[in-house]
């Protein structure tokens, strides 16, 4: 996969569950609109592993459809969100460390949260 390796956007407790193909084609196309490295904090999560790390209840994590991005500073959360919405992602979580960005499209779209 263009700019990613083959696990990173994998459960991080090694069960192997993985993102959609949809989500992975979405985010290798941000990435390339981007010119900039999209470093994963976390991608997919199996429900033991997102209840451990404190996720939410029917997050879109679990589905295999959210990602969240390292964005620790002003510049790379412009260029990532100007990114993410130009291939068409309308759901957004923006964190002092990262972006969260899903499809989970039985979800409220368009949008935007504030994380701490």
């Amino acid at each position: 996969m263009d700019y990613f390796h083959e696990d990173e956007m994998k459960c991080k407790c090694g069960c192997n569950m993985d993102v959609t193909e949809e989500l992975k084609e979405v985010i290798v196309g941000a990435r390339h609109l981007a010119q900039t490295p999209f470093i994963i904090n976390s991608g997919a999560r199996c429900e033991a592993h997102n209840k451990a790390v404190g996720g939410t209840e029917g997050s879109a994590h679990t589905k295999g459809l959210a990602v969240d991005i390292k964005a620790d500073n002003n510049l790379d959360r412009a260029i990532i969100h100007n990114a993410l919405c130009r291939v068409g992602i309308i759901r957004f979580g923006i964190y002092k460390e990262f972006i969260h960005a899903d499809i989970d499209s039985t979800k409220p779209t368009p949008r935007m949260w504030l994380g701490k």
